[in-house]
């Protein structure tokens, strides 16, 4: 019966490493500690796939589990080790939109990490708000002044540019 279990296990991770990668760098911004979320993420997972299994919508749990690792990991004494004072330069590219990218990954790194959790998982993932206070585990009321705030705190960082995308809240 370990065996079989074990193997769905393996298949369900497989398959959605890369959606769960995505979702810890968007979060993270920096693709090692995204590697290390969805480690973290997948570990857990192995330990309580039995309970996992019986939800209703797996991905939603799974994604729930990432998200609050992420906001839990500042509490670890080891997130606040730093081995460089400023994050490296990434090499340059020759994709068009890549600095206009590179701009709003910056910003939204600078954005309070609960703010950041709620406009990663509400524009880039496409949420409702109810979903989004399901995940973080807080009312409605909660999702919409940190949507509120957080998209302010951009505004601020990039310099009032237009937020064409991010302009209605609800």
């Amino acid at each position: 019966m370990r065996d079989v279990s074990d193997k769905e296990y393996v298949d369900y991770v497989s398959a959605r490493i890369p959606a769960l990668r995505r979702l810890a760098y968007l979060l993270a911004g920096d693709e090692h500690r995204a590697d290390d979320l969805v480690q973290q993420t997948i570990t857990t997972l192995y330990v309580k796939w039995r309970r996992a299994q019986a939800a209703d919508r797996l991905d939603a749990y799974v994604r729930t589990m990432l998200v609050r690792t992420y906001l839990d990991e500042r509490r670890l004494a080891w997130a606040r080790v730093r081995l460089f004072r400023e994050t490296p330069e990434p090499p340059p590219s020759q994709d068009g939109g890549v600095e206009e990218r590179q701009v709003v990954r910056a910003a939204l790194s600078r954005v309070p990490r609960r703010q950041r959790a709620v406009l990663v998982l509400r524009f880039f993932y496409d949420l409702s708000v109810d979903e989004v206070a399901a995940i973080l585990g807080c009312s409605s009321g909660t999702v919409k002044s940190q949507t509120s705030r957080g998209l302010a705190t951009l505004r601020r960082l990039l310099g009032e540019r237009e937020f064409a995308d991010f302009s209605t809240v609800n």
